[in-house]
């Protein structure tokens, strides 16, 4: 039985994501829960982000962000999703 978008959603529930609802607009919070009627996701501590790009950075970087709180998304207005990765700990030291 092949996956649908939903049981692939399912799978980051608790997951930072990014929303980009266009390509210069979406959100990045939690991802709660996904529903399928109607069909979105509901996104906790979300923030409003609009992304800019010029021609020395062709790859979109968040130019500002504004707070929101709870956020239905229908996945209809959805252009992409991307699972958000805290980055690795630089102070680890190796000793044992």
């Amino acid at each position: 039985m092949p996956l649908s978008i939903f049981h692939m959603l399912e799978r980051n529930v608790g997951k930072k994501i990014r929303v980009i609802l266009d390509p210069s607009y979406g959100f990045e919070g939690v991802l709660m829960a996904v529903t399928s009627e109607p069909s979105g996701i509901w996104l906790s501590d979300a923030e409003a982000i609009v992304l800019r790009s010029t021609m020395a950075q062709p790859i979109p970087q968040v130019a500002s962000r504004e707070e929101r709180s709870e956020i239905m998304l229908n996945l209809h207005s959805i252009q992409r999703i991307e699972v958000l990765h805290s980055p690795p700990s630089s102070g680890r030291s190796r000793r044992e």
